[in-house]
């Protein structure tokens, strides 16, 4: 799953242009494996939180793109992404929302100690489109938070010259799901929340030179 926000940004002095930058989370297109809510993603609650966060800064203006619904095949797309010609519908659709966005959240589960490949896939298919751009990562899992995960997705972001300028790890993350109105609701601990608040300003300085630069 994934999300897209835009920090806010006025333009020169005396503009009224409205820069947007944008951010994307990434959780995993998996069902949860509560019987009682078998087609809801289990990052699904979590990543609205995460949303919930960047947009309560009043910097960032949100967009949730899905892995599960973008729907991209394993390997599919013929040629070399730093081309960029995308002959699929799916990766065209994932390469122009990636593009516009100034900055991405991941949102990820840990999966046998490290992300799933429906991730490295949607990072495999694109190659310029996050080039120099700010990311911060949410990872949830067991007692290890999904750092593990995390760990191991570092030198991919690397190679694809994303820069990692926060991390949210989540423990025990079944222990803060809550049922509500017949949904499980991601209820964080006040650490986790602090952890978010400082992520997302991380975010937001990451961004002030390319915003400084817009306005010149």
């Amino acid at each position: 799953m994934s999300t897209r926000c835009s920090p806010r940004n006025s333009g020169r002095a005396g503009s009224s242009r409205t820069c947007h930058d944008r951010a994307v989370d990434r959780p995993s297109p998996r069902p949860g494996p509560d019987r009682e809510h078998p087609a809801e993603p289990r990052g699904r609650a979590h990543r609205s939180v995460v949303a919930a966060e960047a947009t309560a800064s009043g910097a960032f203006d949100i967009e949730v793109v899905d892995l599960a619904e973008i729907d991209l095949p394993m390997l599919a797309q013929p040629g070399h992404p730093s081309a960029r010609d995308y002959r699929m519908a799916c990766t065209r659709a994932f390469s122009e929302v990636t593009d516009r966005a100034a900055a991405y959240v991941f949102v990820m589960p840990e999966y046998n100690h490290s992300y799933t490949a429906a991730l490295k896939n949607a990072l495999d298919d694109l190659f310029w489109e996050g080039h120099g751009k700010p990311v911060i990562l949410v990872s949830y899992g067991g007692v290890a938070a999904g750092a593990r995960a995390a760990m191991a997705l570092e030198p991919v972001l690397v190679a694809l010259q994303l820069h990692v300028v926060g991390f949210v790890p989540i423990p025990l993350i079944d222990q803060l799901l809550h049922p509500h109105d017949g949904r499980r609701v991601f209820r964080p601990t006040e650490p986790i929340e602090h952890g978010l608040t400082a992520a997302v300003d991380a975010l937001h300085r990451a961004l002030q030179p390319e915003r400084a630069a817009r306005s010149t």
